[in-house]
């Protein structure tokens, strides 16, 4: 039987189950590492020793070859190492993070066997510069767009966009108010409120103009195989600007949408020029049926809309992880 490692978090989603579960279909076994529970519940070794390289992890006195694998599946790293404040001196802390994530990630980037999308390729991913920049350079539509800390700069953009501007951070950024996390979502910016631009010089931001915005757009990609997603955020007044702030009212109100043909080649040629083999796509449809492409998220999520098509996108990962369809990406040692 087939081994394949889940690189997650104990508080993550359904989504890990159901492949787990569609992995045996096809003679695979799925090893969940929860890198929440690394280092103190979990122990990982490497060791080359008599010309061969070892690899194994060590959970509640079992221990899993991990050098054996057929395929790997990095899907999230959320708190890792966490609880080492209890254990550890604050002022070894930094230190010791610093060794866990090296030491994980480097063996993550080691393994010679099929991955989703290698970590490196994913951090690769953290560029939204280059991605819209490849996007262009295939023929996809972007929107007119400024990255920049100059505040004049920034002055400048959003006056030359009289039908307004939005403006959104380019990572999972958000802020700290008395221990509860507030994700930032896109907002609308225009001349009325520039006022408050001055503090840019500490913070970039993304600046683009507003698109007019008859649908949003989810593109799941695994493999070959496109999933694609429709929903009208403009029915809700606060999911016109970022659906992502009714995510849950319009859950059950995604659509499956037939993406033209051209639009998915040169989104499957995108996956091509990244070496992965998944990505949740977004796209904005403007009322003259024009397809902007806005990014691609390395671990988008896809549970909501994998329950709208029976686990087909589970199904799909799970064929891929198991080389039951096509894939991109060969280990090159």
């Amino acid at each position: 039987m087939k081994k394949v490692l889940i690189i997650t978090h104990t508080h993550d989603n359904e989504s890990i189950e159901t492949v787990t579960q569609q992995l045996k279909k096809y003679n695979a076994r799925a090893i969940r590492f929860n890198v929440d529970l690394y280092p103190l519940h979990y122990g990982l070794t490497s060791c080359f020793e008599d010309g061969q390289w070892k690899v194994y992890l060590d959970h509640n006195g079992e221990r899993e070859s991990l050098h054996d694998i057929a395929a790997l599946w990095y899907r999230r790293s959320h708190n890792l190492g966490s609880g080492l404040s209890s254990v550890l001196e604050g002022e070894y802390l930094s230190s010791a993070h610093g060794e866990i994530r090296t030491t994980l990630f480097g063996m993550l980037e080691s393994m010679n066997c099929f991955q989703i999308g290698k970590f490196s390729q994913y951090r690769r991913l953290d560029s939204k510069e280059e991605q819209m920049k490849i996007a262009s350079s295939l023929g996809l539509k972007i929107p007119e767009t400024c990255i920049t800390n100059n505040p004049d700069e920034a002055k400048k953009f959003v006056l030359s966009h009289p039908k307004g501007a939005i403006t959104k951070m380019q990572s999972s950024f958000a802020i700290d108010r008395g221990g509860v996390e507030h994700v930032v979502f896109t907002n609308v910016i225009n001349e009325d409120n520039l006022d408050a631009i001055d503090s840019l010089q500490y913070c970039p931001m993304q600046f683009q103009e507003k698109l007019e915005k008859q649908k949003e757009l989810r593109i799941t990609i695994v493999g070959d195989a496109v999933f694609s997603f429709a929903v009208d955020s403009q029915k809700l007044d606060n999911a016109k600007i970022d659906w992502r702030r009714e995510g849950v009212e319009l859950l059950d109100q995604w659509e499956p949408y037939n993406l033209p043909e051209p639009i998915k080649q040169k989104l499957l040629k995108m996956m091509d020029i990244y070496q992965i083999n998944y990505g949740a796509v977004d796209i904005i449809v403007t009322p003259e049926n024009e397809h902007y492409f806005l990014e691609i998220n390395s671990a988008g999520e896809f549970f909501w809309l994998d329950r709208l098509i029976d686990g087909a996108i589970s199904n799909q990962i799970a064929k891929v992880l198991s080389d039951e369809a096509p894939r991109r990406y060969i280990p090159v040692f």
